[in-house]
């Protein structure tokens, strides 16, 4: 399905992006992580793609970074010639009730969730509009469309990256490149193994499926969209949350 595919995964070492690897190394894509996680971490994910057969590397370093990123960007295009397929997938929390909210808060998931975002995608989609072929899958949230207490920073982020990726599928539509989100809702991962189990059973309520999803319940919605059996979408936020605001 991504045979010969050059993926970049920012946020690729845990949770979502850990699980987007691995399916994408199972489709026969070269896969490129990006995370700020220890060596051991990213190397335990190496490992698992390697066993897939799959080819893989791993490139430490913060995204908020402008010229780290582009220097890195300029590295994999260098080594690997172009970047097919951008999954913008790192995120953070830092969550307080707003009035209780510090600035700094505010100001380092929005660095992360949204500037990080802009740093990556502006490098990549340079050679993509040469190439004449992009996939770009944005990762946003189900607090992006409903909202959350305790998480106006995060939430405001996500909704961000929801105008985001409609705005930039009509830029780059007629340069054949597809730019696409996923907005997961309760995903067990480690930003949601933090939460109560008080909090864990009350959003499972609202769920019509009655559980929580798996990465890799998301994972296989990025493969799709970063397939070319998706090749007429773009624009749209796919939603995988069990069917939690329906």
């Amino acid at each position: 399905m991504l045979n010969d595919k050059i993926a970049l995964i920012t946020g690729g070492c845990r949770g979502i992006g850990r699980a987007v690897a691995l399916e994408f190394a199972k489709a026969g894509a070269t896969v490129i992580l990006n995370d700020v996680s220890s060596e051991d971490s990213a190397q335990e994910v190496l490992k698992e793609i390697e066993d897939l057969g799959g080819q893989s590397e791993f490139l430490q370093f913060n995204i908020t970074e402008s010229d780290t990123v582009e220097e890195k960007i300029k590295y994999v295009l260098e080594k690997y010639g172009r970047i097919d397929i951008l999954v913008n997938n790192a995120g953070i929390t830092r969550d307080s009730l707003f009035m209780r909210m510090k600035e700094e808060q505010w100001d380092e998931v929005f660095n992360v969730n949204m500037k990080g975002v802009f740093h990556y995608t502006k490098n990549v989609v340079r050679s993509m509009i040469k190439n004449k072929y992009g996939k770009i899958i944005n990762v946003a949230s189900v607090a992006g469309e409903m909202g959350n207490p305790g998480q106006a920073n995060y939430a405001s982020t996500k909704s961000g990256i929801m105008g985001f990726t409609k705005s930039l599928a009509k830029e780059l539509g007629s340069k054949n490149i597809n730019v696409n989100a996923v907005s997961p809702g309760f995903i067990m991962t480690n930003l949601t193994d933090v939460l109560p189990e008080e909090t864990k059973e009350k959003y499972k309520e609202l769920i019509p499926l009655s559980r929580f999803g798996e990465p890799e319940d998301v994972a296989k919605a990025i493969l799709f969209l970063a397939s070319d059996d998706s090749s007429y979408i773009t624009g749209e936020i796919l939603r995988i949350n069990g069917g939690l605001y329906t």
